[in-house]
């Protein structure tokens, strides 16, 4: 089995593969000698494959069309095509670069430098063909890992796309594409890996039982000494027991703080603030919107990576984060502004699943209820009040949206997960009881302290890191057109063609 699916933290009680009772048998009759072979290796299950295929499509459309879709609405009509195109080149360029060496750098063992960034074993999918697995959450639980390469490839893709949506209608295309090359490499990866990779639930359950099984105490040494090794096996902010089921850090904080950052480094678009800078097409955006919820489920469930009951879990609580969310951004502008708006419930509904994101399979429904009612409020502050004080042009509210959303939720699944309020708990894979991993003493102090340094981390790792990859890119090829090109559209003035001609 792969020393990879980073998915979970070791949170979820699951059962060691135990021989069946024809097995049990047929070893009888073979002998000690066959009772002492190794057991089969695990098959991956029909189901399993099947529904994380479907998850990496799901998620592949929630960037096209969904994203773009939806922040192609937002801008203005001379503006529209480029936003289109940006997020098409993004998509086709970043899954080209995982294939290449993204895979193997976010989730291979990287020697010296583990904590932080993978190696160069599965360079060009190395090693890796139809009959290779992956590890899940279960021990003894596999999936091809073609098809686990594809599912993360999916969320590589999508990650620099939602960037863009903070500097849109204002920046080079040469520079978009310059600074996602070296943004994915640079950031991307590196978090992925620090948050995501670990060695595995079999290794884990196979170190610890060996370590149960030793009878000296010279014995018992090297199999601690193993097991160590094997918990050291993962990047620096999985070890710290931190909690991202989908991507909370790694996807909407790490996009969201360099958003932020490019917005404020490119300067605001000309006009901002003196003129109205309208949506051309909110029935776009509100088709993309719904793009998004129907895909993001793929995000979510499809981040258990098998088709079990956590799976139906993060499913549900991805339906009811997202409507709770939508309808609370909709119940507060109508009390603050006197009119409940469109964009303003399907802003709401991505604040959502942004939130909810991280905690989806931690959470219980009813806490990721509070969630979505919560987060919403959060970031309606944050895209009107704080944007409008600071002065920022956060073109399509990455950073008030994705960003917040993302500490919000991230934060939150320290307090969710707990038993109590109904989330599923903490599951240790270094002991079992019965063939089980069973859950540990749970202390919300801690486990949000934890969850606060994931973040921190992200929001170092991405903010300074972006802050570096802007400025080089603009030493190059420059981050923005001239004030003419500008004025005219990118759509014209960058690809020479319209989103519409009537």
């Amino acid at each position: 089995m792969m020393s990879l699916t980073p998915r979970r933290a070791g949170l979820k009680a699951c059962g060691l593969a135990l021989a069946g009772p024809a097995f049990a048998a047929l070893a009888l009759c073979a002998g000690a000698a066959f009772a002492d072979a190794a057991p089969p290796a695990p098959v991956p299950n029909k189901g399993d494959t099947a529904w994380m295929l479907t998850s990496s499509a799901l998620v592949l459309m929630m960037s096209i069309p969904g994203l773009a879709l939806f922040y192609g609405g937002l801008v203005r009509t001379k503006n529209m095509l480029s936003v289109l195109t940006q997020v098409f080149a993004i998509v086709s360029m970043v899954g080209v670069l995982w294939v290449l060496y993204g895979y193997s750098a976010a989730f291979t063992n990287g020697g010296g430098l583990n904590n932080f960034i993978g190696g160069f074993s599965k360079i060009f999918l190395s090693g890796v063909d139809a009959n290779a697995t992956a590890a899940t959450f279960s021990n003894g639980v596999v999936i091809p890992e073609y098809a686990y390469m594809v599912f993360q490839m999916t969320f590589a893709m999508i990650t620099p796309a939602l960037i863009v949506g903070a500097f849109a209608e204002r920046i080079k295309f040469s520079a978009v594409m310059l600074f996602v090359l070296l943004w994915v490499t640079l950031i991307y990866f590196p978090i992925a890996h620090m948050v995501w990779y670990w060695a595995g639930p079999d290794a884990i359950g196979d170190a610890a039982k060996a370590l149960a099984a030793a009878t000296d105490e010279a014995g018992k040494a090297a199999a601690q000494a193993k097991l160590d090794a094997v918990n050291a096996d993962a990047g620096m902010v999985f070890q710290w027991g931190a909690l991202d089921f989908a991507g909370g850090t790694v996807v909407h904080i790490n996009a969201g703080i360099a958003g932020l950052v490019g917005a404020i480094m490119i300067g605001k678009r000309i006009g901002y603030g003196k003129e109205a800078l309208p949506p051309h097409s909110l029935t776009m955006s509100m088709i993309g919107a719904s793009l998004l919820w129907v895909g993001w489920f793929g995000f979510n469930a499809g981040s258990n990576l098998e088709a079990n009951g956590v799976t139906a879990l993060a499913f549900v609580n991805t339906m009811v984060a997202t409507a709770a969310a939508a309808l609370s951004w909709l119940l507060v502008e109508w009390a603050v502004k006197g009119k409940p708006s469109l964009l303003g419930m399907i802003s709401g509904a991505v604040a959502g699943l942004v939130a909810v994101t991280p905690a989806s399979g931690y959470a219980g429904p009813i806490g990721s209820l509070a969630l979505g009612l919560l987060v919403s409020p959060l970031c309606l502050f944050f895209v009107s009040t704080v944007k409008n004080k600071l002065g920022y042009d956060d073109a399509l509210d990455v950073f008030g949206v994705h960003c917040i959303g993302g500490i919000t939720g991230a934060l939150a699944t320290g307090v969710l997960v707990a038993p109590s309020l109904g989330g599923v708990g903490l599951t240790d894979y270094t002991n079992f009881a019965n063939g089980n991993a069973p859950t540990v003493p749970f202390d919300m102090l801690a486990q949000v302290i934890i969850q606060g340094k994931a973040v921190l981390t992200t929001l170092v790792w991405s903010g300074v890191g972006s802050a570096i990859l802007y400025k080089i890119v603009d030493l190059i090829v420059g981050l923005r057109p001239t004030p003419d090109q500008e004025r005219e559209g990118l759509d014209i003035a960058e690809h020479g063609e319209k989103a519409y001609n009537y």
